[in-house]
């Protein structure tokens, strides 16, 4: 019996003692606090969003504001000291074609993006080349009876200048080609869910988009007769794509940086992230 009562109470205080330890744990977890700002990029808002949520509710003292307003917006809101994270669609610590890098600015991966070429669902066009879709965004090619449609006037809409998905559409689906302003049939959109709404309101109109963003009245067309899956991305068939990052005055600190470790963890990279239709950034080789 006195037995039976020493370990009764060896066992009592080891469970006493494993609660004490994770009663600890969520205290530290909980003493998390802070504001974190987040502009920039459309392209990565929804995944900013989403890991917003979840990181809220795992630090209810910690507050995320998150908008989007184009790539470029992201790391000049971090120069400003606006924004403690700015979402970018390529990496602004170095020169790109268009754009000097932000010195001074890290850059934390956190997502591979895949955009697509889309349409308006009454074009009946399914798959575009590299070299067409070259011609008619360089205003060379105007009607859809020129690249296997019916006998009506393209409608371009494109993203306005410092957009990371038109940097990134610019030199991997149109090889460099360019984007050239018509006062006919040719609109500007400022975001990605700009650029949804305009082609599914506007009959056989051409744009682009990160393919989170398509569903409803607008559809992908194939790239060279390779489908804008995530999966084409992964096996290297589907060329349209890009790493999206979160640009950051020096190594980030603190709550941003227990963020934006949370959106790189393997939850939410093999979670929320791809059920976004993003691609966790291990995924890919390069």
């Amino acid at each position: 019996m006195k037995i039976f009562k020493k370990l009764t109470v060896t066992a009592l205080t080891a469970v006493i003692a494993v609660t004490a330890s994770f009663a600890g744990v969520a205290a530290a977890a909980d003493s998390l606090k802070g504001k974190i700002t987040v502009n920039g990029s459309t392209a990565l808002l929804p995944l900013t969003l989403q890991a917003a949520k979840e990181f809220q509710k795992l630090h209810p003292k910690v507050k995320i504001a998150a908008s989007g307003k184009g790539s470029v917006t992201g790391p000049q809101a971090v120069k400003k000291g606006i924004a403690d994270i700015g979402a970018c669609d390529w990496d602004a610590s170095i020169d790109v074609p268009g754009f000097k890098a932000f010195d001074g600015q890290v850059a934390n991966k956190v997502a591979v993006i895949p955009f697509a070429t889309i349409v308006n669902k009454n074009v009946g066009v399914d798959n575009l080349t590299t070299e067409q879709l070259k011609g008619i965004f360089a205003g060379k090619i105007t009607n859809w009876k020129e690249v296997g449609g019916a006998d009506a006037d393209i409608v371009v809409i494109t993203r306005s200048f410092g957009s990371g998905t038109r940097v990134n559409y610019q030199a991997k689906a149109l090889d460099g080609g360019d984007i050239v302003k018509k006062a006919k049939n040719y609109k500007e959109t400022g975001s990605s869910g700009d650029m949804k709404t305009a082609v599914g309101t506007t009959p056989n109109s051409i744009g682009y988009i990160d393919l989170v963003y398509v569903s409803g009245d607008v559809k992908a067309v194939k790239h060279n007769g390779v489908a804008a899956t995530t999966d084409n991305v992964i096996n290297g068939s589907y060329k349209i794509w890009a790493y999206g990052y979160y640009m950051t005055k020096g190594q980030p600190t603190g709550a941003t940086k227990e963020f934006i470790e949370y959106v790189q963890s393997k939850k939410f990279q093999q979670g929320s992230l791809k059920k976004l239709k993003f691609i966790p950034i291990a995924a890919m080789k390069g």
